[in-house]
């Protein structure tokens, strides 16, 4: 089930985090970054040959509409999430836009099946993104770090650090994105080097010996709960 924990002197062959950084500085596919993770630890060989290179969809919304799909799915099976969005999308006439949800009142909201608390984070959202206070211009948000877009997006009602996260690696398609807070990835790092699960401070500074590809690293975590563990495939896999 892959090798022992090493330290992070051992995973990067003795080169310090920050010259793995600017060794990696020009952007590299998810394909390639697993062959760099593979060749620094042998737990992340073994799920690559198991597993394959890593699968990231290619983003089809817009920004804003993948942050209000991420909020419509928060806490509901894929089914039903599924078919309060494709409602929400029709009250909408098909434009998911700041501007057309708060030109839509709120009972309309609710009659798409959307909750209280869930209507007024889509409502939040939208007012946020108006006035500047989060930021999904392509461009200015190119130049935004991680950290930035994490505290922006926190501002919104139930929008909190994974679901920021989760927008980087999947919608922004950040390479060093390490959600120390998933336990799917806690889980999976634990099975993957055949040890206990590590705490969110544990993985963290596990997550280093990673850098600066670690959003690669925490796919093959959850990849190595299916594998290693019978975990259920993920949305977040496939």
């Amino acid at each position: 089930m892959g090798a022992e924990p090493a330290s992070i002197g051992r995973l990067t062959g003795g080169v310090h985090p920050r010259s793995l950084r600017l060794a990696v500085a020009a952007r590299v596919s998810h394909a390639a970054a697993a062959r760099q993770l593979a060749g620094r630890d042998p737990a992340m060989a073994e799920l690559l040959e198991r597993t394959g290179p890593p699968h990231f969809r290619p983003p089809t919304d817009s920004h804003f509409a993948a942050l209000v799909r991420s909020v419509v799915h928060q806490q509901l099976a894929g089914a039903a999430a599924a078919a309060i969005h494709a409602r929400l999308v029709t009250a909408l006439a098909g434009e998911v836009s700041p501007a057309r949800v708060m030109a839509l009142p709120p009972e309309r909201l609710r009659a798409a099946g959307l909750s209280a608390n869930k209507a007024a984070s889509i409502t939040d959202l939208a007012a946020k993104v108006l006035d500047g206070t989060v930021e999904l211009d392509r461009r200015r948000l190119s130049r935004e770090p991680d950290e930035e877009v994490i505290a922006r997006l926190s501002t919104v009602r139930g929008v909190g650090r994974w679901t920021a996260e989760m927008f980087l690696m999947f919608q922004l398609r950040r390479l060093d994105v390490w959600p120390v807070g998933d336990l799917g990835v806690r889980r999976g790092y634990g099975l993957a080097h055949g040890t206990a699960m590590p705490a969110p401070k544990e993985l963290a500074a596990l997550g280093e010996a990673y850098r600066p590809l670690r959003s690669v690293a925490a796919w093959y975590c959850w990849r190595a709960c299916e594998v290693y563990a019978g975990a259920g495939d993920s949305a977040l896999t496939r």
